[in-house]
């Protein structure tokens, strides 16, 4: 909608009040150009709406009848301009070359006063983001976005994997444990798979679990070796936003937000599942149908109508095996920790270090070369897997093992807990299996 521009009737008597540089009004016509509203211009230049209102209705500077400070740097406007750019807003070193090249000699506050609007311009110019779009499958921006949510009863911090089309804006959102390296790349793959096909161009932020190195001078990015890997794997190019310049992955970062206060605000789940079965559901039922503020179309119909065909096909392509090794040692609660959930192994192994495989949704445990213990992977936190199998033989409640106490005749008091017998008979009692 177009801004009203007629200048109004009650502004004349506060003219005087609000008068403005050349520059300062030239400022203002520059960001409208851009764009801006008076709200915006007025929130950056630091004056009222009225008065922003009042010039762009002018459409131009107009003299005070009241004499300006100082005369020394009148007529200097464009040459200000062009030297306080060229010195990236150094108010000082533009006063060493007027008394060197016009042989005008005023102080630094002087210089500073002329060169404010100037140097405001600088900075919301340095701001703006001019928006750029992609041609259908040229690009995938990805983030992940932290929400505490309440599952079971429990407030839980839980990671959004959020993928979005820079074309179509179609979303992909998958909810996490953690935030690392294997999220990502699952994260991704389930966005090539949900879309049916790989991008061209992959963006992302400077996530210290992929980026391990990006210079912002010279731009030099040093990926990890394995994100890397993961590139070649599936074929596309990455693209890392400039250091703290995140907002040149604006699609995606608008889209974690839209995630953040659409499909989580407000709302409890029961468990993991059901939280994973909403974020499938609100995708399909809400996300993809919406009427997209930029686009003015539901991004599921851009995407079947341009984006799809254009995506690269999967064509078989195997997922990338991406397996973590670890060491643990079992608890006294029969159990290891990975990923701040539990597993449990068989109770013979307490106190021993272990080895374990975490990949392809599954968790494996290994002893002396043998697997002693196979889980599925739980997805989120403060979950526990027990397989009453490895408490066989021990009396225990919820997975614990029970610790008997005796009470001495003396003191009444208890004595050391007797907690299990050597673990070699045991052993001899199941002839040696777990």
């Amino acid at each position: 909608m177009t801004e009203e521009t007629t200048v109004p009737s009650d502004l004349g008597d506060q003219r005087r009040g609000e008068m403005k540089a050349p520059d300062e009004v030239s400022a203002m016509l520059r960001l409208k150009g851009l764009g801006w509203g008076s709200k915006r211009i007025a929130a950056e230049l630091g004056c009222s709406r009225n008065t922003v209102r009042y010039w762009l209705a002018w459409g131009d500077w107009r003299p005070c009848a009241s004499p300006s400070r100082s005369k020394k740097l009148d007529g200097l406007s464009e040459w200000l301009r062009e030297r306080l750019h060229r010195h990236a807003g150094n108010a000082d070193v533009v006063r060493q070359e007027l008394a060197r090249e016009k042989d005008i000699t005023v102080s630094l506050r002087t210089v500073e006063r002329a060169v404010a609007p100037l140097r405001r311009e600088l900075i919301a110019a340095a701001r703006a983001t001019v928006r750029f779009e992609t041609q259908p499958g040229e690009q995938l921006q990805i983030d992940f976005g932290e929400r505490r949510v309440e599952i079971g009863g429990v407030a839980v911090k839980v990671f959004l994997f959020v993928a979005t089309l820079g074309y179509s804006r179609r979303l992909h959102v998958r909810a996490y444990g953690h935030e690392k390296q294997d999220s990502w790349f699952d994260g991704m793959e389930s966005a090539f798979r949900a879309f049916g096909g790989v991008p061209r161009e992959v963006l992302l932020d400077n996530a210290k679990a992929l980026i391990l190195h990006h210079d912002p001078a010279s731009r030099e990015v040093v990926l990890h070796p394995r994100l890397h890997a993961f590139a070649n794997h599936w074929r596309f190019r990455i693209r890392a936003c400039a250091p703290y310049r995140a907002r040149t992955k604006g699609k995606d970062e608008r889209g974690v937000g839209y995630v953040k206060s659409n499909a989580i605000a407000g709302r409890r789940f029961r468990s993991w599942s059901e939280l994973e079965a909403h974020l499938e559901a609100w995708t399909r039922e809400v996300a993809d149908v919406r009427v997209h503020g930029t686009t003015g179309e539901p991004p599921i119909d851009r995407f079947a109508r341009d984006e799809a065909s254009a995506l690269r096909p999967l064509a078989g392509t195997p997922p990338f095996i991406s397996a973590r090794d670890l060491l643990r040692r079992v608890g006294a609660d029969c159990a290891i920790e990975v990923d701040g959930n539990a597993y449990s192994v068989p109770w013979r192994l307490i106190g021993e270090r272990v080895r374990v495989t975490v990949g392809g949704g599954s968790v494996r445990v290994l002893h002396a070369g043998r697997e002693v213990a196979l889980h599925t992977e739980l997805r989120g936190r403060h979950g526990r897997i027990t397989d009453d199998r490895h408490l066989t033989g021990i009396a225990g409640i919820h997975g614990r093992p029970v610790r008997i106490a005796t009470v001495s005749d003396a003191g009444m008091e208890p004595s050391p807990p007797i907690l299990l017998r050597p673990l070699a008979e045991y052993e001899a009692a199941i002839d040696g299996g777990f």
